[in-house]
Parts: C-alpha cells; sequence; structure tokens
C-alpha cells in the first residue's frame, strides 16, 4: 500500500510541480551549462517522467458516466464533440495551433501507446478573459472528477487500474476546481529517500495535513528569492525535482533528469505577464500608483521603470490570512531539505521555522485569480474590501469581471442544501471550510472608498 501511495503522490505532484512557485538556477549551481527555453517546453510537452494516467480508450468512453442531459448530448455528437464535451467538464485545455487540439489536452503527453501522462502544463497553463495563457493558473482544473470517473470507467471495461486510481481512494486530490491538495505529495515522497536520493522504503511517511492551494502564476518566479508561499525553501532545480521521486526513479535517474529541469526553468523564466485587455481609466490609474506605493508597495514592491521588490515574508498573525497551510510543514521536513542533496546538503538556504506567508509580486494580477494561497478571493475588489467577501461563490462561467477584476462569479451565504452531486458541489467555494478562509490581509480597509477605487484602477497596468 506503501508504494501505491508514493507512485500516486508523485502523479499529482508532476502536474504541480510549480504549484507553490517555481525555482530558477540557484547560485551555488557550479556546473557549466547553457540551458535553452525552447528546450524547456519541449519536455514539457513531449517527455513523459512517469506512466500514464489513462489511455484514448479510457478517455473516449467517459461521457457514459455524465448526468443528464449532459449524456444525452455526448451520445449524440461525433467524436471530437465529445472530446470537447471532456475537456470542458474537467477544465482541460485544448493545443491551440495544433492540427486537432483536442487529440491530447495542453498538460498531458503521449506516451506513445495512446497514453496520457500527466504533467506540470495541466495546472499552468490556463485561460482567461477569452484568451489561453502559458503560465497562468488553471482555474478549471477538476482533477478529482477526473480520476473518480477514470477509475470507474477502467473498472467497467476491465482495464488495470493505476496508482492515481487506487491512491486517490484514500487521498483527496481537491475538493474545489482550480484548486488541489498539492503540497502532501513532496512531502510524502522525500520522506522516502536518504539525504544522497537513495531510495528508503524503510522510512515512515509523516502524518499529511489535506488542504486545497491555489496555482500562482509562473511569470512571477523569476522576481522571487525563496520558493513556496511561505518562502522556506531555496530558489534550485534540485529542490523542483522532490517532485519525481517515486521509487522506481531511483538516484542515478534523478541525476540523469537533472538538466532536463533546468531547461524547464528557463521555459518557465522566459515567461511575461500578460496585458490588460480592456480599457484602463489612465488619469485614476496615475492616482491609485501613488497610493499603492504610498500603503502596499512595501510589502509587494514598485512597478514600471523604477521597478523593485523584495520577498518579504509577513508574520501569520500579521496577515491572519488561513493558517492550514502555514502550519501543514512541519520542522522535521524543513531539517530533511536542509540535509538533504536538494539544498546542497545546506549550502542553499533553508528557513526551518519561517514567520509566515511571503508576500508576491502582483505582475500580470489582473489575471490571476482566484486570490490568496487557497484561492478563497475571486476578484481583486473583494482583495481590497475584506468585508464584502463572500461566504460562498460559484463561477457563473468563463466570464470576466471587468468591474470587480476577476472571476465571474455567484455569491451565495451558503451553499445550497439541494445541491447534491459531488461534482457540482466542487463548483461552490465555501470559505467556512477547513483551509479555506477568506479572512486576512485587512491593510486594505485603511484606504477609504475613493483609494480603493484607484488601486483597482492602477493593478490593471501593472
Amino acid at each position: 500500500m506503501k508504494n501505491i501511495l508514493i507512485d500516486f503522490c508523485f502523479v499529482v505532484a508532476v502536474g504541480f510541480m510549480f504549484s507553490a512557485g517555481c525555482p530558477i538556477s540557484s547560485a551555488s549551481e557550479k556546473e557549466p551549462f547553457q540551458v535553452s527555453a525552447e528546450k524547456g517546453y519541449e519536455l514539457l510537452r513531449t517527455k513523459p517522467f512517469l506512466p500514464a494516467d489513462f489511455d484514448d480508450d479510457v478517455f473516449d468512453e467517459l461521457w457514459k458516466l455524465w448526468p443528464e442531459p449532459l449524456r444525452s448530448e455526448a451520445e449524440q455528437s461525433t467524436k471530437t464533440g465529445r472530446r470537447k464535451l471532456a475537456f470542458s467538464r474537467y477544465g482541460l485545455m485544448p493545443v491551440t495551433g495544433a492540427e486537432n487540439p483536442y487529440q491530447r489536452a495542453l498538460g498531458y503527453v503521449d506516451d506513445g501507446n495512446g497514453g496520457w501522462v500527466m504533467n506540470c502544463l495541466v495546472c499552468h497553463a490556463g485561460k482567461v478573459a477569452g484568451r489561453q495563457i502559458p503560465g497562468l493558473g488553471n482555474t478549471r482544473y477538476d482533477l478529482q472528477t477526473l480520476t473518480e470517473e477514470v477509475r470507474l470507467t477502467k473498472l467497467r471495461l476491465r482495464k488495470k487500474l493505476t496508482h492515481m486510481d487506487l491512491g486517490s481512494l484514500s487521498i483527496p486530490l481537491s475538493t474545489n476546481i482550480g484548486t488541489t491538495n498539492s503540497v502532501v505529495f513532496g512531502i510524502a515522497l522525500g520522506a522516502l529517500r536518504d539525504p544522497d536520493m537513495t531510495v528508503n522504503l524503510k522510512k515512515q511517511v509523516p502524518k499529511l495535513v489535506h488542504h486545497d492551494l491555489d496555482a500562482p502564476p509562473w511569470w512571477n518566479v523569476k522576481k522571487k528569492e525563496k520558493l513556496y508561499i511561505d518562502g522556506f525553501a531555496p530558489k534550485n532545480h534540485r529542490v523542483l525535482m522532490q517532485f519525481i521521486l517515486i521509487p522506481s526513479n531511483g538516484r542515478q535517474k534523478i541525476l540523469e533528469w537533472k538538466d532536463d529541469f533546468r531547461h524547464i526553468l528557463a521555459y518557465i523564466e522566459s515567461l511575461k505577464p500578460p496585458k490588460y485587455p480592456f480599457e484602463i481609466d489612465s488619469k485614476l490609474a496615475q492616482a491609485g500608483k501613488r497610493i499603492f506605493e504610498a500603503n502596499c508597495a512595501h510589502c509587494h514592491g514598485t512597478y514600471g521603470e523604477s521597478s523593485f521588490y523584495e520577498q518579504k515574508t509577513i508574520n501569520i498573525d500579521t496577515i491572519k490570512t488561513d493558517p492550514v497551510r502555514f502550519n501543514a510543514l512541519a520542522v522535521e521536513y524543513r531539517r530533511s531539505l536542509k540535509s538533504s542533496w536538494m539544498s546542497y546538503y545546506g549550502k542553499d538556504e533553508v528557513i526551518i521555522e519561517p514567520e509566515g506567508y511571503a508576500a508576491p509580486p502582483l505582475d500580470g494580477i489582473w489575471a490571476s485569480a482566484p486570490y490568496f494561497h487557497n484561492g478563497s478571493v475571486p476578484t481583486l475588489w473583494y482583495v481590497l474590501n475584506p468585508k464584502k467577501r463572500p461566504s460562498v461563490w460559484k463561477r457563473s462561467g468563463d466570464g470576466y469581471d471587468q468591474k470587480l477584476i476577476g472571476l465571474e462569479i455567484q455569491t451565495f451565504g451558503s451553499v445550497p442544501n439541494t445541491i447534491t452531486d459531488k461534482v457540482e458541489l466542487r463548483r461552490y467555494f465555501d470559505t467556512s471550510k477547513f483551509g479555506k478562509s477568506a479572512a486576512g490581509h485587512e491593510f486594505p480597509d485603511n484606504l477609504d472608498e475613493d483609494e480603493k477605487r484607484a488601486v483597482l484602477e492602477y493593478l490593471k497596468t501593472i
């Protein structure tokens, strides 16, 4: 059962390997090496680092499990039409520009035998305001539903279950679409390695605190000094590789693949934030810039020609956002990283006891809703108005709210008691649930309404 758990963790973790912020090459990496962003993207699109989760036959049979009227719509459609419906149901992105964009979703690699191999782009290539953007978190991805329906389809077709199918019976993948229980996988995988990355199955997996996280935008990675929302880990590609530490990938395999991850990091660092595509009130934005720099720049930096960002960690009692993620990583886990090959045996700094969460840079902030590390706040207007944040919200579709700047949503006082379908329930974000609080970051309440409106306009320009 332990091997099933660990292999399962790897499959999910590769999909989310950057979900807490990606590293750039560490200053302590001494080996001369010419990285290539183009090569990095090629690797993301073509190289399988793990076994396939399912094959074309299974994917094309998923519709038979769907509820009505969706099932009848699929039955009456063409094969391509059913694929489009499946992509929509599970939040998968087509490969734009491909001869057949729905042959295999962006974020899944072909294993050469019709198999779908999960890749990190499945969570880090999303869509906003009608535009697909590499490096943007995929806020529509529903891995839990996809995995459940793949497992049931395999059973019906009498196909062999994989680690993902089995492991997800005991470990939740996500409780809301667009967020994932990603932190626990790195913890579990690293627990079964000796410091030099030799596999050691006699070691024990620590207690895991399951909670969902929002995938942050990749284009801000280059500005960061440390990894993850609490900024405890060094920025180097070795740390990134903790997510491919399945037992079947022995120490030698990890060493062989490390250069692949340097290329991947080069690709990530080549990404730039998208520009706001709608109208901006330049006069109001200019006023907002002055207010932002006087009140927000101390933590989040400045932008424009004289831009400056210094990654600062804000004490958890000061920021007051949901503390579950902060408490989920035990000191023992952080110490094990500090003593391992991942951090050059501690030569790259590991913060054993961080104080809180790191304030992120805000480049392209207009595009990266929902906000906070757990994805609990759907628009920038709600970030700036803490007392008005909704208790429960649900995306109304793929629309973009140009007034509130973020997801187009419906709000509720509570989850409607008429909703019993578990797939539909995942579309309701309930901030009263464990790890999903939208409280904290109350600093905007120091501003009056006019100042908040000006800052909101300015944030469109970053």
